[in-house]
């Protein structure tokens, strides 16, 4: 409220509900924007903020108390129960809000919103104006501006805090022991979709949800980045790719792990692997304040390059490889993103046209890859069809960056002892 100044109101709906088929909703996720400034978990709601009014500066609109369709879909704080949960000023059923709304908007001159989000509730915004508009005539004081509440919410929610921190630590444990139930579960033989179920079975036994659709892939499947069916035959000899993430009281996580399907890797395998190791370790530790957002990429590039090169699968020198881009051919996106509320978090990655410089409290996912093609032309056959990625969060801190997920087996001897202890 101080960045968006007295004269202004910004005004944040709750994240409607969707409706999977027929009658039955997708289970509900607060907005992430609406979650950050209030923490009020319900839908139907509208969250006011008014920099410098004496009677109320936070507001809210809310359903009301309803003990007919509460017996139906469980309890509502009501808004007596939102002022004493998540500390507003004030609160108003979300009936109330036509009424009320306009005087509030009224006498400020800008307004901070997320126009183009929701079309419905543009028109519900536009309307409330036009009411001040309409009631005052020419003496009407309507906002004149309106700016994109980003400019302000997202780079704060860039920056996290010390309560954030420790939200995203346990959701980053409950994601690790995911991964290390995956691992354990592991053998040739079973489904993808039997390995994600543990997967899930440890989210949810911890109070968690996946922070994304996880991806679990077996043998080429791996090469997919975003894979999604989930379905495949792991076998014998294969290497199984989880990309997986825990959410916990909406915050995320962000783990990818690579490992053999019969808990060895083969000399090609392990290879491959020990180089995409090497590049995590090489941009895990440019992580560090005042290294510029690309530093962890570039560093994992030129390890991978390299090793590329070693290999023979990328002729020439490791240079040339970066300056060509030949390099993008097995390693195509970037090695990171900021992580918090959303997976891939708010906040921008390059400032007046240049890298944004890293700072403490940001958090970012570390995650080189290489992939190889099952058909890729021109490689040798016992390359092809391996794809290896490893992911891991990082807080950017005053000394060495911390890795939430450091509970995962990570390095080739970690993994197969790992494996080999369960079999």
């Amino acid at each position: 409220m101080g960045l968006a100044g007295d004269d202004a109101i910004v005004i944040v709906p709750a994240a409607p509900e969707r409706i999977r088929n027929n009658d039955a909703p997708y289970p509900y996720r607060q907005d992430s924007d609406f979650h950050y400034l209030c923490g009020f978990p319900e839908p139907d709601a509208v969250l006011a903020l008014l920099p410098g009014r004496r009677q109320a500066e936070t507001i809210l609109f809310c359903r009301d108390r309803d003990p007919a369709r509460e017996a139906w879909d469980g309890p509502r704080l009501g808004p007596d129960g939102a002022v004493d949960s998540c500390g507003l000023d004030d609160a108003f059923p979300i009936e109330d809000i036509d009424d009320i709304l306009p005087g509030l908007i009224e006498g400020r001159s800008r307004v901070y919103y997320h126009f183009g989000r929701d079309s419905e509730f543009d028109l519900k915004l536009i309307g409330w104006i036009k009411r001040v508009q309409t009631l005052r005539g020419p003496l009407a004081r309507a906002p004149h501006e309106f700016v994109a509440l980003s400019h302000l919410l997202h780079d704060l929610r860039l920056y996290k805090s010390k309560g954030e921190l420790g939200l995203m630590r346990e959701a980053a444990k409950i994601a690790a022991e995911g991964h290390r139930r995956a691992m354990r579960a592991t053998r040739p033989g079973l489904y993808e979709h039997q390995v994600e179920a543990e997967l899930i079975h440890a989210f949810r036994s911890a109070g968690a949800v996946p922070s994304y659709e996880p991806i679990v892939g077996g043998g080429t499947n791996g090469c997919v980045l975003h894979y999604r069916a989930n379905n495949a035959l792991l076998r014998d000899g294969d290497l199984l790719l989880i990309d997986a993430g825990a959410e916990y009281a909406c915050y995320a996580s962000d783990i990818t792990r690579t490992f053999p399907v019969n808990g060895r890797f083969s000399a090609d395998q392990r290879a491959l692997y020990e180089i995409v190791l090497a590049a995590q370790d090489a941009a895990i530790a440019q992580a560090l304040p005042g290294k510029a957002w690309t530093a962890p990429h570039d560093a994992a590039v030129a390890v991978i390059a390299r090793g590329l090169c070693e290999l023979g699968l990328i002729a020439g020198k490791p240079a040339a490889a970066i300056a060509s881009g030949a390099y993008k051919r097995f390693f195509p996106h970037k090695t990171g993103h900021w992580l918090g509320l959303d997976v891939h978090d708010v906040g921008d990655y390059r400032v007046d046209g240049e890298p944004r410089q890293l700072e403490p409290g940001m958090v970012m996912t570390v995650e080189p890859g290489i992939y190889i093609a099952p058909d890729a032309p021109g490689i040798e056959a016992r390359w092809r069809g391996i794809g290896i990625r490893i992911e891991d969060d990082i807080a950017v801190t005053r000394a060495v960056p911390e890795i939430l997920t450091a509970g995962v087996p990570r390095t080739v001897a970690e993994i197969e002892a790992h494996m080999s202890a369960v079999k």
